[in-house]
């Protein structure tokens, strides 16, 4: 710390010596802040640099504790005043804390505040303790960034495990019933055998067809280069699919409800966007329940750290219990009178596009009753405006 004392002194001496000018030139264009405690007063001295980082001129700041320990962020305040009691009471001896302030634009940065007590009074009590502020907002942004990617990376890596086992696993199947029909076709002599197993065949050759087709779709989802950063306005995007629906929603004399905030923005990618809610939409009116018009209802509700869409209907709901875990699992059907357009890959698609722009989805669903779909935005991915 010997450097930061030296620091000190260049930056307050008013004698313009050039070991003094070498300091305060240092200063002004590495834009570090520099601050000096007199704790007998609580004054504090905020060099020009430090007010500039949160947007302040030399005058609009004042020169107490108060003016800086009132703009932490809130989820900073605890550990912010634990470093430094930590560094007061002796039990480190430099004091490091970093943590967010409000700027005077009303956003806030993130600061490596550092310090050292440089004297005491008789009883050992700390009079004076000199520190610095440096901007490192940027690094905290790249250092997000990385954790998101590492974290996207994970998470592919284990959808592309099981998808890998997935296609495994089918194909041999289907290899597997190839084989064994062949060779029963080849040893039979019996012409209504050979046609029987011939039809057998025909039907393999067809559900193998549709297990390549169903993995090509998965596949172009997969490798589809998308930016999962736009400006999208969500209302605007319900809208659309209810729009593309419309012949499905009058043949099923269906009543829905677009409840989604028209306020809220989500950064991620519209042609996801769509696709989760054509296909969770188009659900609920395919399986719709016999005895009573489908009723769809789009809500969107704020949470402590983000929003919840939710998609709920009145149709003839999952058994949870009995597909518990399963639900969005690739080749997953859950009703007893399946539907011959049913591939069971939709919703294991839906999940897949909402974590690829950062989100989570879950369901609800009592059986014959309702079922309701929740999909969680963070903050971080939603924003409100009011343009």
């Amino acid at each position: 710390m010997i450097s930061l004392s030296a620091l000190f002194r260049g930056y307050h001496s008013k004698k313009p010596t050039p070991n003094n000018l070498k300091w305060r030139f240092a200063v002004k264009n590495s834009k570090i802040g520099v601050w000096d405690l007199d704790t007998k007063t609580n004054k504090v001295f905020y060099s020009t640099e430090s007010k500039k980082i949160l947007g302040f001129k030399d005058h609009e700041m004042k020169n107490t504790i108060e003016e800086w320990n009132k703009r932490v962020h809130p989820d900073d305040r605890e550990k912010y005043f634990a470093d430094f009691n930590e560094h007061l009471s002796g039990k480190v001896p430099v004091y490091n804390n970093e943590h967010r302030i409000l700027c005077k634009n009303g956003e806030y940065k993130w600061i490596l505040d550092s310090g050292k007590i440089i004297s005491k009074d008789k009883n050992g009590k700390p009079t004076r303790i000199i520190g610095t502020h440096i901007d490192i907002t940027q690094r905290k942004k790249n250092e997000d960034l990385l954790k998101e990617n590492n974290e996207t990376i994970i998470s592919q890596n284990k959808r592309l495990y099981n998808f890998t086992h997935i296609v495994s696993h089918n194909l041999k199947t289907h290899i597997g019933n190839l084989k064994n029909v062949l060779e029963f076709y080849e040893e039979t002599e019996n012409k209504e055998e050979k046609e029987q197993f011939f039809q057998y065949l025909k039907t393999i050759s067809n559900s193998l067809t549709t297990t390549i087709t169903d993995l090509n779709e998965i596949i172009s989802v997969k490798s589809e280069p998308v930016n999962v950063n736009e400006k999208i306005h969500l209302h605007t995007v319900v809208s659309t699919v209810l729009h593309n629906l419309e012949i499905d929603i009058t043949n099923k004399n269906a009543s829905i409800i677009n409840s989604v905030d028209f306020n809220i923005y989500i950064n991620g990618s519209e042609s996801y966007l769509e696709s989760i809610f054509h296909n969770l939409i188009s659900n609920a009116l395919k399986y719709s329940h016999p005895k009573r018009s489908p009723e769809i209802n789009i809500k969107t509700n704020k949470t402590d750290n983000g929003y919840e869409i939710r998609v709920s209907d009145n149709g003839i709901g999952i058994n949870i219990e009995k597909y518990k875990g399963r639900i969005f699992e690739m080749y997953q059907t859950f009703h007893e009178s399946k539907r011959d357009d049913s591939k069971g890959i939709g919703l294991y698609l839906t999940k897949m596009q909402v974590e690829d722009l950062g989100g989570k989805i879950s369901i609800d669903s009592i059986l014959n009753e309702a079922t309701t779909f929740k999909i969680h935005f963070p903050k971080e991915k939603t924003f409100l405006s009011k343009d």
